[in-house]
């Protein structure tokens, strides 16, 4: 079967990078599943995904999305379970254990980010997708991704001068993009 044949390299090119890219953003636990219905998603549209490095932005952009999906469920999840048992605090059955030494500053600055503008250092940094790449995953032009970039960067360094310096000054809410 043809479809055997593309899918195969597609799979053994790519899960490592997307098993990767869910496990940043949800954890070890619902990881595996996300990374699953990403392939599901490749397998069942495997005739419309564009080959090349422009397969792997396609499925960056599925991961994206998928992921997305995952946050959506926790809070709904979160929220069920708030109600019905009249205690505790959903947002803490979805946080991440906390990270220690020299990273800790970091991972501080970047959480006060906006989610675009983490998501966006992402794909960046940590996944070395190209501009392009990042373009095709968010569904935006090349020349927006530049700009997002060099505002999301401006904004994590001040975010991190904020930390260094102690100032508890708040930043201006930046617009969502």
């Amino acid at each position: 079967m043809e479809t055997d044949h593309r899918f195969d390299p597609l799979f053994q090119a790519h899960h490592d990078q997307i098993y990767r890219y869910c496990v940043r953003r949800l954890g070890r636990t619902d990881a595996e599943d996300a990374t699953a219905e990403v392939f599901a998603v490749a397998w069942r549209r495997l005739d419309e995904m564009p080959e090349g490095d422009a397969g792997k932005a396609w499925l960056y952009g599925v991961a994206y999305r998928v992921v997305g999906n995952q946050y959506r469920s926790r809070r709904r999840r979160g929220s069920l379970s708030s109600r019905l048992t009249q205690t505790g605090d959903p947002a803490a059955a979805v946080a991440g254990p906390e990270s220690a030494g020299e990273f800790e500053t970091l991972y501080a600055a970047i959480d006060r980010l906006s989610a675009n503008d983490r998501e966006l250092l992402r794909l960046s940094s940590w996944d070395g997708l190209t501009r392009a790449e990042i373009a095709k995953v968010l569904g935006i032009r090349e020349n927006a991704v530049d700009q997002r970039l060099h505002r999301a960067r401006s904004r994590l360094k001040n975010r991190l001068d904020q930390l260094d310096t102690g100032s508890s000054r708040p930043e201006p809410k930046e617009a969502s993009a």
